[in-house]
């Protein structure tokens, strides 16, 4: 197919395309996160302690984080198109199973397979970034797609605990699964890459690949495990792996225990806790927009991708810190507390410019795979946070342990972003 010409750009990398991308993305957190707010029924419904709990979430990052290789080299083959299709309908599926659980294997179980099918998503998130648009918008664009993540949360997070309390978490699956189902068949009917594309003229692809940006045109690799050992041998991939590792700490702590800290350790109601936890989740939105702005404004007018993507990452991973400080509130001042929290989740949303960084730095050939290298490394903490919160928690009957732990590994992320990830370019690595 041939991108019709016109003397006037066209704009299709920012409609349909990077919305797709951003409803996409905003189900896929939905689905992750959508066990945390059914969590204070379910656990008394299943009778389930801390730390079992503690290993339901964390298993869903079990196969999350081991399949992000396998997924990004099964993107590099079969391409977006496909790969996208198949990920949001899996997942999908095995959300609505999850109404159907009775016992804690069953839970486990559904969530690998969430995890399974949501691995290949946001390294196909980089390789759209990468192949529709330039370097110039990217930041922009990957702003506006985790926009999608955050606020869908934060806006859904009082009708979502409505439906919980009103009609039982069974029936909150059935209906966020089959959301993801219907939009598996939207996605498919719209989404075309860039050389496939009826809608996008000349003139955009053009600005798209002067820019940058543009698909890989040779021939899907075959994958050899030497292109793991070549990628990691650039400082750049293991600075933003680690530093992303610091970053989702956070993240995964506001999508699986945050809920239930509201409730235990801070005494909300259950329908108060839904609207409180919708602020921070509002913060995040903020927090990944500006990012991105910012970073694209100074790569405008600097020209520097080092300034550019750093200084809005490292400076929303200090923020990320000051998480510690609600350890600090009294207990009858819970406006302190949702406002530190707003704070941290705000950084956080900042540090998803990591996945720019990604587009920036990963070698055409290998986006997938790049990206899935990053993303295993990053959500190697949606296993580790979670185990040690429930199993802190379940000792010390305290929340303070768990978010010092979440501060001190944000410190470390802004560190190896700062100091490990050195120069910002696109890699050129063999792949003979």
């Amino acid at each position: 197919m041939t991108p019709t010409s016109s003397s006037r750009r066209t704009n299709i990398r920012w409609f349909p395309i990077l919305t797709l991308v951003a409803v996409g993305t905003m189900i896929n957190y939905l689905d992750r996160t959508v066990l945390g707010i059914a969590a204070p029924f379910l656990t008394k419904d299943l009778a389930l302690t801390a730390t079992q709990m503690g290993f339901v979430f964390s298993a869903f990052s079990w196969s999350y984080a081991l399949l992000q290789i396998p997924g990004g080299i099964f993107l590099d083959r079969f391409g977006t198109r496909v790969t996208y299709f198949l990920a949001v309908t899996g997942w999908s599926l095995f959300t609505g199973l999850m109404a159907g659980v009775r016992s804690l294997p069953m839970l486990i179980g559904t969530r690998i397979g969430v995890g399974v099918f949501e691995a290949p998503c946001f390294p196909a998130n980089s390789r759209i970034l990468a192949s529709w648009f330039p370097q110039s918008e990217r930041a922009r664009a990957n702003g506006i797609y985790s926009f999608g993540q955050y606020v869908g949360l934060g806006f859904l997070s009082v009708p979502l605990f409505w439906i919980t309390q009103s009609y039982g978490w069974r029936v909150l699956f059935i209906i966020v699964g089959g959301f993801g189902v219907a939009f598996g068949l939207v996605w498919w009917a719209l989404y075309r890459n860039v050389g496939e594309s009826r809608s996008a003229n000349a003139a955009e692809i053009a600005h798209i690949e002067a820019g940058g940006g543009g698909e890989y045109k040779g021939a899907p690799l075959n994958f050899k495990w030497s292109h793991i050992g070549a990628l990691l041998k650039h400082r750049q991939i293991l600075g933003a792996s680690i530093g992303q590792f610091g970053a989702n700490s956070t993240q995964v702590f506001f999508v699986t225990w945050f809920p239930t800290y509201l409730v235990t350790a801070r005494g909300m109601t259950f329908i108060k806790a839904g609207l409180m936890t919708s602020l921070p989740y509002i913060g995040a939105s903020a927090g990944v927009l500006l990012g991105g702005l910012i970073s694209d404004m100074i790569l405008k007018r600097t020209g520097s991708a080092n300034l550019a993507r750093k200084l809005p990452i490292v400076t929303g991973l200090l923020l990320a810190s000051t998480i510690i400080a609600a350890n600090y509130v009294p207990a009858d001042n819970n406006a302190a507390v949702i406002l530190i929290m707003s704070i941290a989740f705000f950084g956080q949303g900042m540090t998803n410019l990591g996945w720019t960084v990604v587009s920036d730095v990963a070698p055409k050939k290998l986006i997938g795979l790049t990206s899935g290298i990053f993303n295993f490394s990053a959500n190697l903490a949606g296993i580790v946070t979670p185990l040690v919160i429930g199993i802190t928690f379940q000792k010390t009957g305290s929340f303070v342990g768990p978010l010092v732990y979440i501060g001190a590994v944000a410190l470390v992320g802004a560190f190896s972003y700062s100091v490990i990830l050195g120069d910002i370019h696109r890699l050129d690595v063999k792949t003979d």
